[in-house]
């Protein structure tokens, strides 16, 4: 009897509904499932679908994303005590080598797995339990695609080029040292795959579990996930197609939302303020401003229909694991801090200070916002110099002194930050970046014509987001439309919103990767990763012009076991301790 050889974990009671983890299963010894005794109704697959949540809000998973989406990224220096992590710290150092643990991929191969095993045998359950539906099946089949297809488009943005397979391996004697699929073909492949089964997916759960509107994967974030790989695609109209669907579902929960609940907590003056975007008001009360961070990061639940309103898809944590049993996030709690260790691993690096201290000439916020971008306050505690953003329960700004106010840090062990993957101002920008790329070349009355119309379009985006940000009773744009009226200008205002927007969200690095593979050179991204350095500005100025650098080097473990990958080349063999070893070749 073939027996699986992945562990079935359980996930926590606020994504499954289930009040322990041996509602899901009794595991058996050593964790080894016979297929025979398993796949017999719905309930089995419920538990697989959990432990492929579970395996995503796995610490090293998180971590990953954080270091493959951010860390390299001029958002992100060395923080306390960051020498007992040696691996962090040569990221930290642009100084990457094939032995780097970080570099180790097998917790998204893991989920991968597990959602390829649920569409092989959720099939047959339907065939065999009456009370698992077509509809259920299909729906099932559809989050499972989309998980897996997340994997693999983080692989692809860290790694490139990286194995594929839609194949479950369930036992020893299957092959599994693929070598590695191009980055163009696995980028197609996701998209055939979310085009095949997004209109399967479930639109909305039900009102009584509200945690399943944004911690389980609904068609809104199939929708977000394929605006961003049509983005990456360079198919623009698509990318604007998905973007738009998603923005139209999140109006109409607006305005459901507006239907059910009181004028206050759907104001119409937000309409104006945010150009007709449902963004999550920033104002808490007449002359204070920090709602927005406290429902998008913070510890505010008690407006979950505002969360559901801009939130697409989340990972869902909990600041008391002990009593309810969900994880807390372990990650952000030692990457960027807790209440003990006020500075984690990693910090904002001292331009990023430096920036929000001028008067003029900053870089990051703009310059006509003075102090009034709260972003500079909910991304960094200027106070301490530390990471803000999803360590802090709670922020109030006085919007006549610009005096800030943290709520504590969460304590440590005990973070219930959740990781946002999707949100509804990601999807605007990468809209008003589709727009931007648009734009025809030439001088010609009909070509600027066009492209004003791109450009007023990206710019009432990329507004509405600012605008939200803006620590004002009374509106006044602090960007102005003249100001951007090239394609290189829409196209560094639209980067640079989203670095103040997404800030410590593990979007920043991938960003500057997708600007390098639109270019064909890595200009922008050099810079950026110039900007943060204090030594080694030669060897991150030398090895960063390669494009294969740019990428992450195989797990030198990876390479060992698997003889038909063939190694990053711009990390040599694989062997090499460091990029000063590679660079001198």
């Amino acid at each position: 009897m073939k027996r699986i050889h992945y562990y079935i974990i359980c996930a926590f009671s606020a994504i499954c509904g289930l009040s322990s983890c041996t509602d899901f299963l009794e595991i058996k010894p050593q964790n080894e499932i016979i297929l025979e005794q398993f796949w017999n109704e719905k309930a089995d697959v419920d538990a697989v679908i959990a432990g492929c949540y579970s395996g995503m809000q796995a610490e090293a998973v998180i971590k990953r994303m954080m270091v493959w989406g951010e860390f390299r990224s001029d958002n992100i220096g060395p923080g306390n005590n960051v020498s007992s992590d040696g691996n962090l710290e040569k990221i930290l150092k642009e100084n990457i080598d094939a032995k780097n643990s970080y570099t180790n991929w097998g917790g998204f191969y893991t989920v991968i797995n597990r959602c390829n095993t649920v569409i092989k045998y959720a099939p047959d359950v339907a065939a065999d339990d009456p009370a698992y539906t077509e509809s259920e099946l299909q729906a099932n089949i559809a989050e499972m695609v989309t998980l897996r297809s997340l994997c693999y488009f983080y692989l692809i943005r860290a790694f490139r080029d990286v194995p594929f397979s839609r194949e479950a391996y369930i036992d020893d004697s299957q092959k599994m040292d693929l070598p590695a699929t191009k980055f163009d073909d696995v980028l197609d492949s996701l998209i055939y795959d979310l085009e095949g089964v997004q209109n399967f997916a479930v639109k909305r759960y039900p009102v009584t579990k509200e945690l399943y509107q944004t911690g389980r994967i609904t068609q809104d974030a199939i929708h977000a996930l394929l605006c961003e790989l049509y983005l990456w695609k360079k198919d623009y109209q698509n990318c604007i197609r998905y973007a738009d669907m998603v923005i139209d579902s999140k109006k109409l929960i607006a305005e459901e939302n507006r239907q059910k609940r009181s004028s206050s907590f759907s104001n119409e003056d937000d309409d104006a303020r945010f150009n007709g975007f449902p963004l999550v008001s920033n104002s808490t009360s007449t002359g204070y401003y920090g709602d927005a961070y406290s429902i998008l990061f913070g510890s505010d639940r008690n407006y979950v229909d505002k969360t559901n309103q801009e939130i697409i898809f989340q990972l869902v944590f909990d600041d008391n694991p002990s009593n309810n049993g969900m994880p807390a996030n372990a990650a952000v709690n030692t990457f960027y801090g807790n209440s003990n260790a006020t500075i984690g691993l990693v910090a904002p690096p001292d331009h990023i200070f430096s920036d929000i201290e001028k008067t003029t000439g900053r870089t990051i916020f703009d310059d006509r916002n003075k102090k009034v971008d709260a972003r500079m306050y909910f991304d960094c505690n200027v106070n301490n110099q530390s990471i803000n953003k999803y360590t802090t329960r709670e922020i109030e700004i006085n919007g006549s002194s610009m005096d800030v106010t943290y709520d504590s840090k969460y304590s440590q062990n005990e973070n219930g930050s959740n990781w946002v993957i999707y949100r509804l101002t990601d999807i605007m920008l990468l809209k008003a970046e589709a727009l931007t790329q648009m734009a025809r070349e030439g001088i010609d009355q009909e070509t600027s014509d066009y492209n004003k119309t791109l450009f007023d379009r990206a710019f009432t985006l990329i507004n509405a987001v600012n605008k939200r940000a803006l620590c004002q009773s009374k509106l006044v744009d602090t960007l102005r439309r003249a100001d951007y009226n090239s394609k290189a200008s829409m196209e560094t205002l639209v980067l640079r919103e989203r670095q103040r927007e997404l800030m410590y969200e593990g979007k920043r690095w991938f960003d500057l990767v997708r600007v390098s593979q639109r270019t064909g050179n890595t200009s922008v991204l050099k810079a950026a990763a110039l900007s943060k350095a204090t030594t080694g500005e030669g060897l991150i100025s030398n090895h960063l012009t390669k494009m294969d650098a740019i990428y992450w080097p195989y797990n030198l473990d990876e390479m060992k076991v698997n003889h038909n990958l063939v190694q990053n080349p711009a990390f040599g063999s694989g062997e090499n301790d460091s990029y000063e070893k590679t660079t001198k070749k």
